[in-house]
């Protein structure tokens, strides 16, 4: 059972809203008129998902929503009446998992909420191979690095000054990676 949030400006349309979550076996985590200091009311409230129901997300929603999703991320469920390429590309952009065209039915609730959580954990997935690809080159460019210290200030080959370079991690009980940033930082104070 997800913890959702619900933002609408209309409270008749939240009622209807909030009885189809509890339908599909969700809780209502709680319900706002606005976006308003979204990142302070998820820090509160702490839901599972974000569901907005709008006309049409102004700019202030979709930029509460950007910094909501860098800060602590959380499928977000947006149903609205704008149909427009450029705001639904601004809404996929800030975060918004499934954007919904005209407007909320209670029948589509729980297929689309499924499919927000499941673009969500795909997304977010993503995110951490690529963050993870992206330290490790950071890594390997660092070892590199080293290794060309090694070679040009002790005339090694570069199999050599990888193994020196492996021997003094070890030696050390340090992750490679650290020996050769400590390596490279003491190059540049002395260089």
């Amino acid at each position: 059972m997800a913890r959702i949030l619900v933002i609408d400006e209309s409270q008749q349309r939240a009622v209807e809203i909030c009885t189809g979550l509890i339908k599909a076996g969700h809780q209502v985590a709680a319900v706002l008129p606005t976006s308003l200091e979204l990142s302070r009311r998820i820090e509160e409230i702490r839901p599972d998902i974000i569901l907005i129901e709008t006309e049409s997300p102004s700019r202030d929603t979709l930029e509460h929503i950007g910094v909501m999703n860098r800060e602590m991320p959380r499928p977000v469920v947006m149903f609205s009446q704008d149909g427009d390429g450029d705001t639904i590309r601004a809404a996929v952009k800030a975060g918004v998992a499934a954007y919904v065209v005209d407007g909320f039915e209670i029948d589509r609730l729980k297929p689309v909420v499924d499919v927000a959580v499941a673009r969500f954990e795909e997304h977010q997935a993503l995110l951490k191979e690529l963050e993870a690809a992206s330290r490790k080159l950071s890594e390997r460019k660092l070892i590199e690095k080293a290794k060309g210290i090694l070679m040009k200030s002790r005339g090694m080959d570069e199999d050599t000054a990888y193994a020196a370079l492996r021997r003094l991690a070890m030696e050390k009980s340090q992750p490679l990676v650290k020996v050769a940033a400590d390596l490279v930082d003491m190059a540049r104070l002395l260089l």
